[in-house]
């Protein structure tokens, strides 16, 4: 028999083995992160595109507001800005701002790079527990982590990331699936050009076999049957990210969430080219039309930097076919929008259920 306690509830000190996903870029709110943690899972606030000042006040209220255990992910690779191809994507991109009526172009460009302040002001205010993505933090961060007594975790996407997030001094590791939607979090794109292809099912027993950290199991799971199923494959707990993306507490635009629901196992690809790198989410015009161009993107986060007016010019004519729609492959089981707690609850029924 299964038992709902595992060593991710002794760790996090939370009630249920149910992580929501940290989503940059606007679907975590304050009162998303609030609403699960009180619900007795682990709330995330997806910081790593959060402006210093906004981080920290984002902090406060979140600590205002409960007194559960929360966290707060970010990138822990700072990767370098490359425009040196920028004419070049700039002719692929101007039939999209010209039909999106985007007329004032930036002279230049310039990504910002928060994620060693934005790790700073995570210890500053006390947050417990830190998640990194694209890779692990560094030695002197690991070493403010333990004088500090934080918790942190590594997403990682293969068995060889996940021995370096042990050895870095991890106190767990997501094992993100390549059903996951959103930006896969391999460490090396050098290696793997379009990030890490391994299967939930295939990598969790295999990251649970190779370290002793506790496994988090992630990629395409909604529901209580992906929660125990992924206990059986080893994990300690469940990080869940495109169910929370459409609860009425995310920040996600209306036309995202209903994209979601609309969508089905068949309607996401893997594509570089919003960000310039590899992420899952719903295909539409701009991926189609992008890569049909034959020009290769900037890497992140450069094209990321360089596509945001396309996106939010899409975002505020209510145009899909331009936004970025970051995605799982489990979507067909999402039919309508619910509260952030209801989810869980949810979740836990059918955990349970399932074991009955």
């Amino acid at each position: 028999m299964f038992s709902l306690q595992t060593k991710i509830c002794e760790l996090f000190e939370i009630e249920y083995p149910i992580v929501q996903a940290g989503m940059a870029g606007g679907p975590t709110t304050v009162e998303l992160v609030v609403e699960v943690s009180n619900a007795g899972g682990l709330g995330t606030l997806g910081a790593a595109y959060m402006a210093p000042d906004a981080l920290r006040k984002a902090i406060k209220e979140i600590q205002a507001n409960t007194d559960k255990p929360f966290a707060v992910n970010i990138f822990a690779s700072a990767e370098q800005d490359d425009f040196s191809r920028l004419a070049e994507v700039q002719k692929v991109l101007s039939p999209f701002r010209s039909e999106l009526a985007i007329r004032n172009l930036e002279s230049a460009y310039s990504s910002p790079n928060w994620s060693a302040e934005q790790f700073d002001i995570c210890i500053e205010e006390g947050v417990p527990i830190i998640s990194a993505a694209f890779g692990c933090f560094s030695k002197e961060q690991m070493t403010t982590v333990q004088e500090r007594q934080v918790k942190t975790v590594v997403m990682i996407t293969t068995v060889e990331e996940a021995i370096l997030a042990e050895k870095s001094g991890a106190n767990a590791v997501v094992a993100q699936g390549s059903e996951a939607g959103g930006h896969r979090s391999t460490f090396s794109l050098a290696q793997h050009s379009f990030g890490a292809q391994i299967g939930t099912i295939s990598l969790v027993p295999q990251v649970v076999d190779a370290i002793k950290i506790p496994v988090i199991a992630a990629g395409g799971i909604v529901d209580g049957r992906g929660l125990i199923a992924s206990l059986a494959l080893g994990a300690q707990g469940v990080q869940i990210g495109t169910r929370f993306v459409t609860a009425k507490e995310s920040g996600a635009h209306a036309i995202y969430k209903q994209a979601i629901l609309d969508s089905n196992e068949e309607s996401t690809v893997i594509t570089k080219s919003f960000s310039g790198r590899p992420a899952r989410g719903i295909a539409n015009r701009f991926i189609r039309e992008f890569e049909q161009s034959g020009v290769a993107p900037l890497p992140f986060p450069s094209q990321n930097t360089l596509t945001k007016d396309i996106r939010a010019a899409a975002a505020k004519l209510r145009n899909p076919e331009f936004m970025s729609l970051w995605a799982g492959q489990s979507t067909r089981s999402l039919t309508e929008e619910k509260a952030a707690a209801e989810i869980v609850q949810e979740i836990l029924k059918e955990a349970k259920e399932v074991l009955a």
